[in-house]
């Protein structure tokens, strides 16, 4: 089963380099990483830079239009407001059935901030404990903000990813 998570990291390359570090571990076999999508939010500029991850096992798991979707709606749709109109309600429906709700979109939205960045990420496989270690070591330390998780699931990503205070 893949997990669709997303992170919040305190500097514009932050989920760069977690992105990075969690390919690394892929070549370790310690995580899959079925695809992955950045944001990078410069202090100063109006929008994020988006990428698409494009080095990842399964080549456009979601596609390039899914994320392009995604981060129109969570960054850019209040330009564009009701001209999307019922199309965008079939699309956020299908949406929804993976966890992406207006919750969701409005979660990322407060805390992608300009001077921020954010990974979104779906995975497999993870080897919680030594994935832990890892980014540790690398000094890699993100804010979970969304998960399919279970309750417990979510528990143990968040601790790998998040420093302990």
């Amino acid at each position: 089963m893949a997990t669709l998570t997303v992170w919040k990291f305190d500097t514009p390359d932050g989920a760069q380099r977690a992105e990075d570090a969690l390919l690394a571990l892929q070549k370790q076999e310690l995580i899959q990483v079925q695809d992955a999508a950045t944001v990078s939010w410069e202090e100063g500029k109006k929008k994020p830079r988006t990428r698409q991850g494009n080095n990842t096992t399964a080549v456009g798991a979601l596609g390039g239009t899914f994320w392009g979707l995604l981060f129109g709606l969570i960054f850019f749709v209040p330009l564009l407001g009701a001209a999307i109109g019922a199309a965008s309600g079939a699309i956020a429906g299908s949406l929804t059935d993976v966890g992406i709700d207006d919750d969701f979109i409005d979660s990322v939205r407060s805390k992608v901030t300009p001077g921020t960045s954010a990974l979104f990420v779906m995975t497999s496989g993870a080897v919680i404990d030594r994935v832990h270690d890892q980014l540790q070591a690398q000094g890699i330390h993100g804010e979970l903000i969304q998960t399919n998780l279970s309750a417990e699931e979510e528990s143990k990503l968040r601790a790998a990813f998040e420093e302990n205070v």
